[in-house]
């Protein structure tokens, strides 16, 4: 069993994370790639995101991802094997790899996993696939099967899933189109229209993990440095975290309506059984202060907040390659025969 060669994957918009069996061990990256000219690569993961924001235009630097589904191939197949390579050059072949993918993939979207496990120094490679809500629940100690209703809410860094699980399956999931980046974003309109200064996203990622959350009563200032909007100059000032907690609590009170809107089409029995046990949240968003609380007092359930956060989803697939009563989750996927 030891020397079983089995990783893990969650392709994340943010951040790509593998584990090990061999190793036992989590290993993460942030999920960018630098292209050259259209067609060389000139880095990836966390040597690429150094890149971001900062590379002239004739570099590309993005996440392979978009919205929790692969938008390129190619490039998410480089940061796979980056990745994989990293822990060990010489098992690209001949591995099982465990892939969270987000609900309800078409059979064309799910055999995309397997040509990205199969491609280039990755070959011969069995690939099974695991709805996220499942692993996020794996992780969270739900019951699967004995579940009469939980809501799985996971918030990442593009995107929002929201799903039910009830007799052992996803009965219901959604996923919308906002999650961290989209809030980096906004805090920078935010900043644009207060402070009249321009700022790049990763600015405003720092800004949101170091002053933002909800419901904060203390005011903090932190000195950015952006590009004056009226004379075009770069200028220095001091941010307000009241700013950062105004642009923050508009996209989170947005997933809070969905999930409202979500949970009242649910059927009353299993409606029932979420307000008994609470929302579970879980993603690398959910970081945000009183996040928990400010979704409970929107939706009238009460929240239970992993502590995981965006480890969350390997760590249930983690937990599915271990446990051999959990495999009935995972789902081979096979490539097409011509």
């Amino acid at each position: 069993m030891l020397f079983r060669k089995i990783y893990g994957v969650d392709l994340g918009a943010n951040t790509i994370k593998v584990y090990s069996y061999q190793k036992n061990k989590v290993y993460a990256e942030k999920n960018m790639v630098a292209v050259k000219d259209k067609k060389r690569v000139l880095a990836v993961g966390d040597e690429a995101y150094e890149m971001f924001e900062k590379a002239p235009d004739n570099i590309v630097v993005e996440s392979p991802m978009a919205n929790g589904m692969i938008a390129d191939i190619v490039k998410a197949e480089v940061s796979l094997y980056s990745l994989i390579k990293k822990i060990n050059p010489w098992q690209g072949f001949g591995s099982t790899m465990y892939f969270a993918v987000p609900t309800d993939l078409t059979q064309i979207e799910k055999r995309a996993y397997n040509s990205m496990a199969n491609g280039g120094w990755l070959q011969n490679n069995k690939v099974r696939i695991v709805e996220k809500p499942i692993a996020d629940a794996i992780a969270m100690d739900i019951s699967i099967k004995k579940t009469k209703g939980s809501m799985i809410v996971n918030i990442g860094a593009q995107s929002t899933e929201i799903s039910v699980i009830a007799d052992g399956k996803v009965i219901i999931s959604k996923i919308l189109q906002l999650g961290g980046r989209q809030i980096d974003l906004e805090i920078c309109k935010e900043i644009s229209r207060v402070n009249r200064l321009l700022i790049g996203s990763r600015t405003a990622s720092r800004l949101k993990i170091s002053i933002g959350g909800l419901y904060s009563q203390e005011e903090q200032l932190r000195k950015v440095i952006g590009i004056d909007t009226l004379s075009g100059l770069p200028r220095e000032e001091a941010v307000s975290s009241r700013t950062v907690n105004n642009a923050i609590e508009r996209p989170i009170a947005v997933i809070g309506n969905e999930i409202k809107t979500f949970l009242e089409r649910t059927p009353p029995q299993i409606a029932y059984s979420i307000l008994k046990e609470g929302i579970y949240l879980a993603g690398g968003s959910t970081r945000l202060k009183n996040i928990d609380k400010f979704l409970a007092d929107l939706t009238g359930y009460g929240v239970c907040l992993s502590e995981m956060h965006d480890a969350c989803t390997i760590r249930g697939v983690e937990k599915m390659i271990k446990d051999k009563y959990l495999q009935e989750w995972a789902v081979p996927v096979r490539q097409k025969k011509m």
